[in-house]
């Protein structure tokens, strides 16, 4: 009866370590209110020739001289007079145009509306239309941008590789010196004119705010911080002087200028202050009021509190961040802080909702029930709270974001124009339509919306897509039609779509109305083609979460251009819409089909139609880089969908089928490779992870084979007569009746047979390709033989030999019976996928592992008489110093590394994880974990000799 209550309690520790895993994994999905993706062509339409030609102001500054060239530029040649009037000193950008018999009238009350009247009449005689009269007042009175590709250089080296996955967005440190005047000359004025170039196109398009990264950098927070002397304070010194003028210029252009940065943001010596501190927000508002006395034309402060670390670190830079504004307390108390320090000044703090995952507050960014927990009843007119327009990242297939409709803050919609999960800006990808429709959703949701930010070049890591530089470098022009369209539905958004995307063509490619309509065409079916080519629509249109993070619907490409090859990842996106695999396929072969005929209306158009032939060349060779890279992900897909159907099936036709796009997959990759790798213009994808998931996979049949050859030589070692054999299974059901040997040859039995399935079925379960598990699987297995053997020395250790040897067969035989039906791949399939195989698999799988336990314990105390408090500290050290072991071996490796060279050898998780995100930071493992492991190893192991010690003293005194 006592026997039978241990194995009870054996399988309700592993039921309840089963419960405990499903919860961590917390694998669900459910359908998504996917916003639709409208797209429309405009009609033909021919060119209106310029009404203006010259302007006439009545008062002159920088800034309304520079808007009154930009119509005379457009106009060059016509003798249409347009006359501005500014009436007085008013911050509004409402304007009145009216028509005159030389030409027109532009009235303003203030430089603001005048010269947003301007830029409008430019915009439309580029367009070729007909000139607006009557009065006009931008819907949204806030239009923001990034930076652009400001300080950025175009360096082929460095991006060649394609594997520099740094988030830096600072746009000052290439102007650094290591030391006094601690800036460079030169530098700073490439920064500066790269900076005008940039204020003047945003505000000709028609924005009038800037987002720039920065903030600790021109902070020397007096003497509270930093001693005397410190280097830091000299150079925050010298940034302030060198950079204060260049940022000035934005507003002398009637730009508002807000600073970013993370929070917490922090140096080396703010780090140690900090550490001292009860309170950390008084010195950051003592940085804050140094900032706006500093940089006076500063608008605001934004601050972003939900992403962070060392991937936003410049090299050579002491400044760095830290996530750690992690509860909702801890950002009210920020705000709070900070608000307090902008209403002396009538400036703002825009606090950004996006987060990655971490924390209490991990959630913000899509949980309204969080931004209410957070944010609710936090009420300042300084404040305002920028969300992106998404419930997610920049990705197609989301619902819109529903924390716009909760909160009564002054909220602005975040949208991204270079779109980094959409190939960086290389694809044609005109999301004027979409965006369209969530702006209006949105305004009609929430009538305090006041403004936009959209990122011109911002958004992933720089250089590991394309060397592509907002005005600058590369074929910028396919995502400036984004950025000219963002501000234009700014100020009217319930303006026709495909009628701005027509006027942007005209304005760029051509004015020929063959030609602009054909461009238009093509254009109209990009988002088609890329919702399509890039998505797996049966999983991208479901919410999905996992380890209790929300996935992205592009998991299949993890993170920009990496294709994983984990099965995590491709087990789930099967699973999701196993019973669309035909349609996921054929999805594919429409994006190639889209591509195609994108790439055939291009061709047909007449080149001496282009403003530059050398831009209709850039955009062919974008639609055949879009259609070779369609081509190679569509085999790829067809691959991978074929074989988790083959794995989930065992169907004969699907594995032909997953074999044979195998192949296709191969020669397409080869060729994508072959043909783009190195080239900084058009990168190649990344398919490291989806080779290195496709060599493992292929092993799967084989697998399965030695599997079940391993799992029938174990049946049939039950069913023979032969005593070495029958001792082992014995002595693993009944330890308590493990006896002496037979023969001399049954002790080799005892150790080679249980050791050599032990290795053989470890090894199928890795695909023979994961010396990590290995050696920590089997090297856990030694040690805990090794330890008890040598505690039994002086005494024949068959009977021990027997247990130990045959509770390793009995756990190999459930492993291999389950590897048995189709390889690795399916035990892992059904792990990711099937709650209740994992769970029936880990209970039994865990109560055979606490078995270990109490049948050495078992022996020991029948078999060698030893004492309960014997038995006890043998097996407790024997536990012990496995686990001690172990946290060593993963404290010396690093954790990080430990667990990325263990998952690069068996391909669960995505492959990409580590070298952007970091495992250890986005699955939330804590980094004290080896620390954990040494520990509790060390402390088992102490009891173990403490134990075992007492005793044998106990015996040597009694003898």
């Amino acid at each position: 009866m006592r026997r039978l209550l241990v194995v009870v309690l054996l399988l309700a520790v592993g039921f309840g370590m089963a419960f405990g895993l499903s919860g961590a994994l917390r694998l669900s999905w459910v359908p998504a209110q996917v916003m639709a993706e409208p797209s429309g062509v405009a009609p033909v339409r021919a060119a209106v020739p310029a009404e203006v030609g010259s302007v006439t102001l009545n008062r002159h500054s920088h800034r309304l001289d520079v808007a009154a060239r930009a119509v005379t530029d457009a106009g060059r040649g016509h003798r249409g007079v347009l006359r501005v009037v500014v009436r007085g000193d008013n911050s509004g950008e409402t304007y009145r145009i009216d028509r005159t018999a030389d030409g027109f009238v532009l009235s303003a009350d203030g430089e603001a509306g005048a010269a947003a009247g301007l830029y409008a009449v430019a915009d439309r005689i580029r367009s070729g239309a007909p000139i607006a009269t009557g009065q006009s007042t931008p819907k949204l009175g806030l239009r923001l941008t990034d930076a652009g590709s400001v300080g950025r250089e175009p360096d082929p080296r460095t991006w060649s590789k394609g594997t520099d996955y740094s988030l830096n967005t600072d746009i000052v440190t290439g102007t650094l010196l290591p030391r006094a005047p601690w800036v460079d000359r030169a530098a700073v004025d490439r920064v500066a004119a790269q900076f005008r170039q940039f204020i003047d196109h945003s505000v000709a398009q028609g924005y009038n705010g800037v987002v720039v990264p920065g903030f600790l950098e021109y902070v020397t927070f007096g003497k509270a911080v930093y001693p005397a002397g410190d280097p830091h304070i000299a150079r925050a010194q010298a940034m302030v002087q060198a950079f204060a003028p260049v940022f000035g210029y934005a507003a002398e252009m009637g730009v508002r200028v807000y600073f970013l940065t993370d929070m917490l943001a922090l140096s080396g010596p703010l780090d140690a202050y900090l550490t001292k501190q009860n309170d950390p927000w008084p010195i950051y508002q003592a940085g804050l009021r140094e900032l706006f006395a500093s940089m006076p034309f500063a608008a605001g402060l934004m601050i972003r509190v939900g992403e962070g670390g060392s991937a936003y670190h410049a090299p050579g830079w002491d400044y760095y961040s830290r996530i750690a504004v992690t509860t909702p307390e801890k950002v009210r108390a920020m705000l709070t802080a900070l608000l307090a320090v902008a209403a002396e000044g009538d400036r703002d703090i825009i606090f950004r909702t996006w987060t990655v995952g971490v924390g209490a507050v991990g959630d913000l960014h899509t949980n309204p029930e969080s931004y209410e927990k957070v944010l609710g009843g936090l009420h300042d007119p300084h404040l305002i709270v920028s969300t992106k327009f998404t419930l997610g990242d920049f990705y197609g297939h989301l619902p819109l974001n529903t924390t716009f409709g909760v909160g009564d803050q002054r909220r602005i919609v975040e949208f991204q124009g270079r779109r980094e999960f959409e190939g960086f800006g290389s694809l044609p990808n005109d999301l004027t339509a979409l965006h369209a429709s969530a702006l209006r959703q949105l305004l009609a949701e929430n009538p305090r919306i006041e403004g936009v930010w959209l990122w011109t070049q911002d958004g992933g890591p720089l250089k590991a897509g394309p060397m592509t530089l907002y005005l600058r470098t590369g074929f910028w022009q396919l995502y400036d039609l984004n950025a000219y369209a963002m501000a234009r539905l700014a100020g009217q958004p319930d303006a026709d779509p495909a009628g701005i995307t027509a006027d942007w063509v005209r304005q760029t490619f051509s004015a020929d109305p063959a030609t602009a309509t054909a461009v238009g065409h093509m254009f109209a079916m990009s988002r088609e083609a890329i919702t399509k080519g890039l998505y797996l629509t049966p999983y991208a249109d479901n919410s999905v979460k996992a380890l209790g993070l929300e996935p992205p619907p592009m998991m299949w490409i993890f993170e920009w251009d990496i294709v994983t090859g984990d099965s995590a990842v491709l087990d789930s996106i099967y699973a999701i819409g196993r019973d669309r695999v035909d349609e996921t396929i054929a999805a594919g072969d429409r994006a190639i089909a889209l591509a195609d005929q994108q790439r055939s209306l291009v061709s047909a158009t007449d080149p001496a139609t282009w403003r530059d032939p050398a831009l209709r060349a850039q955009l062919l060779a974008a639609l055949d880089y879009q259609s070779d890279l369609f081509r190679t992900l569509g085999a790829y897909r067809t691959m991978v969908l074929r074989r988790a159907q083959w794995i989930d099936t065992g169907s004969a036709a699907a594995r032909s089928q997953w074999q044979q796009a195998e192949k296709v997959y191969e020669a397409a990759r080869a060729t994508h490779v072959r043909r783009y790798s190195g080239d900084v213009t058009l990168p190649a994808y990344n398919f490291t992870a989806a080779d290195l998931g496709m060599r493992r996979f292929d092993r799967d049949p084989l697998m399965a084979v030695l599997a079940r050859v391993l799992l029938g030589v174990l049946i049939v070692s039950v069913l023979v007569p032969w005593r070495p054999l029958r001792a082992l299974w014995t002595a693993a059901i009944m330890p308590w009746r493990a006896g002496a040997p037979a023969a001399d040859h049954a002790r080799w039995v005892a150790i080679l047979f249980p050791a050599a399935v032990l290795v053989l079925s470890r090894g199928i379960h890795t695909w023979f390709a994961a010396p990590a598990e290995l050696l920590v699987t089997l090297g856990c297995w030694a040690l805990f033989a090794l330890v008890v053997r040598l505690l039994v020395r002086g005494r024949d250790p068959y009977p021990l030999w027997t247990v130990i040897g045959g509770v390793a067969l009995l756990r190999s035989a459930l492993l291999l019976a389950a590897l048995a039906i189709r390889g690795p791949g399916h035990y892992w399939f059904e792990f990711w996928t099937n709650p209740t195989a994992r769970s029936a698999y880990v209970t039994i799988g865990f109560a055979l592992f606490g078995w270990l336990f109490v049948a050495t314990g078992s022996v020991l105390r029948t078999r060698y008489c030893w004492s309960r408090r014997r038995v006890a500290g043998a097996v407790t050290l024997a536990g012990g110093l496995p686990m001690l072991a172990l946290g060593a071996l993963i404290w010396s490796v690093g954790l990080e590394r430990s667990l990325t060279i263990w998952n690069d050898q068996m391909a669960l998780l995505p492959w990409g994880l580590h070298r952007i995100l970091g495992m250890v930071t986005y699955l939330g493992i804590p980094p004290q974990l080896p620390l954990w492991l040494l520990a509790v190893g060390a402390l088992l192991t102490a009891v173990g000799l403490v134990l075992t010690w007492s005793v044998r003293q106990g015996r040597i005194a009694a003898a």
